[in-house]
């Protein structure tokens, strides 16, 4: 019988090339199957191109827009490394509420540098759902087109105290002033919080982190619903504790619909188990936070310890802060919206805002952090002109911006947009800004109230009015900031400011388009949306 000598072994990524000998292989067997012909070695240089190419992409992400909803975000990013997928699933708000931005949360998960899929506080249930998915990806993709890089990552540096979500500090809650007067729909308040103790401090444009706290009366009526005692040990803590400032109580997470479909049987298990799948069998799963799981699956009652490990922990929020740190070191102060809301014949309460505006005390101590801004702060030259479009609470880093301008003596021009419902109740901070005009700090202050006249009049409809001037400043070299809802304001906003370009510039709409898109390639144009 004649010996059948066995194929030479084609290498055309030499060993020199900068990949593990798994990657090679790999590398090797991928070529030597597309090409017919004996391939010419690559050198190290050229391997590592390929290598690039493998997980490379054009470098521009444009779903990273916040007001674009997730599933055209995923369109957007088909096709892109897993990595790019990942950051396509975030909330693109790079608010810093998971430690990272989007970039960088979803590169430190694509390479199991950060294990945790439900950071992404503003994304929700539906960024985490999309992670996860993405996430079983990761040990079906070829070791040599997974990540950008086979060095490993190193551990990030434990950062100071009150200088990340994982290591805060603790801040003396001061006083609470309510902001609305008499009429008023709306319940907003001006927190005020004292730093010295912790030595923190921070810049205009920072946002603040805070460790809010389950309300006390919702927590023991889920142990009523649990029928357990608030005194059993979990964790080594009582079970009241544990449900008060470690687990969130809000939208009930897949995990909690996971343990109902083990412990239960029948129409429930299914139903449970299409919920835990992200299907709406009785379509109310948007309603669903974690007592009302309870209470639609009255007759099932998880044991404590198991249910508190169902649940997701307690997250920090953030906070625009409204002060500055040049103008009252060792103070900050937020402008919070109070969010209460009824389902059913249920009330709801937003976690942060109602443990501001009712249950911390004054001289209370509450973890918190400053969370830098990603690209949203003042301009370096103090002489430039600076447009701050804030309704609502977006006002926040604005007043800080001109706290911030009147203590370091700056002469750049300042001009504020800000509106809400009513000119007699719902003008926060009218005495200060009004005085800030009268001393010339404010140049111009053009105010919007959507629910004084018969009309609804917006921020975006005052800037079309004076669309002359704003171009004026624009083109004198004027930075731009937004802040406020991505999802509505921001957008409107925007495209009043295209439109204002396109006609009072000279441009067509594309041209317009291009000009607002180099404004924010330069820094000129920010926005801190949510």
């Amino acid at each position: 019988m004649n010996q059948i000598t066995p194929p030479p072994k084609i290498e055309i990524i030499p060993s020199s090339a900068p990949f593990s000998e798994a990657q090679r292989s790999w590398l090797n067997g991928f070529f030597a199957g597309l090409l017919s012909d004996a391939p010419t070695p690559l050198s190290a240089e050229q391997g590592a191109a390929v290598m690039q190419g493998a997980d490379a992409d054009d470098g521009e992400a444009p779903w990273h827009d916040q007001t674009i909803p997730i599933a055209e975000r995923m369109k957007l990013a088909e096709g892109r490394p897993l990595r790019r997928r990942m950051m396509a699933a975030m909330a693109q708000q790079d608010c810093g509420q998971c430690g990272y931005n989007c970039h960088d949360y979803s590169e430190a998960i694509s390479s199991k540098a950060e294990g945790r899929l439900n950071l992404c506080v503003p994304g929700g249930k539906e960024t985490a759902r999309m992670l996860k998915s993405l996430y079983e990806e990761i040990d079906k993709v070829p070791a040599a087109a997974s990540t950008p890089s086979t060095t490993p990552t190193a551990p990030a540096p434990v950062a100071e105290p009150g200088r990340s979500r994982d290591n805060p500090a603790p801040a003396t809650f001061v006083s609470r002033r309510l902001l609305n007067k008499g009429g008023s729909e709306k319940e907003t308040w001006h927190i005020e919080f004292d730093l010295s103790g912790c030595g923190l401090d921070y810049e205009v444009g920072d946002s603040f982190g805070i460790f809010a706290k389950n309300e006390l009366g919702h927590v023991d009526q889920i142990i009523a619903l649990l029928g357990a005692s608030h005194t059993t040990q979990v964790r080594g803590r009582t079970l009241r504790e544990v449900l008060t400032d470690e687990v969130s109580l809000a939208p009930a997470p897949d995990s909690l619909f996971e343990l109902i479909s083990f412990i239960t049987g029948g129409a429930q298990r299914e139903k449970a188990r299409a919920l835990a799948q992200g299907d709406d069998p009785d379509g109310d799963a948007a309603t669903l936070d974690v007592m009302a799981v309870l209470q639609k699956f009255s007759g099932v009652r998880p044991h404590p310890e198991a249910f508190v490990e169902a649940l997701e922990p307690l997250q920090p929020r953030l906070y625009s802060i409204s002060s500055s740190h040049n103008a009252t070191p060792g103070k900050l102060s937020l402008t919070v919206d109070c969010v209460r809301y009824v389902i059913g014949k249920r009330k709801r309460l937003g976690l942060a805002s109602t443990f501001l505006a009712e249950r911390v005390q004054p001289g209370d101590e509450v973890k918190v952090y400053v969370q830098k801004a990603h690209g949203f702060g003042l301009p370096q030259d103090s002489k430039i002109p600076i447009i701050m479009i804030g309704p609502g609470t977006g006002i926040a880093p604005f007043r800080a911006f001109l706290l911030d301008r009147r203590a370091t003596g700056s002469v750049g021009r300042n001009w504020l947009f800000f509106g809400h419902q009513r000119s007699s109740c719902d003008f926060f901070y009218s005495d200060e800004l009004n005085a800030m005009k009268t001393s010339g700090l404010l140049t111009r202050l053009s105010l919007a109230w959507s629910r004084d006249g018969d009309k609804k009049f917006y921020v975006q409809d005052r800037m079309r009015e004076v669309g002359r001037e704003l171009w004026s400043w624009l083109a004198e070299g004027a930075h731009v900031y937004v802040c406020g809802d991505a999802k509505r304001m921001a957008k409107d906003v925007e495209r009043a400011l295209v439109d204002i370009v396109a006609q009072h510039g000279a441009r067509s709409t594309d041209e317009a388009v291009s000009f607002i898109g180099e404004l924010k390639k330069k820094g000129r144009f920010q926005q801190d949306v949510y």
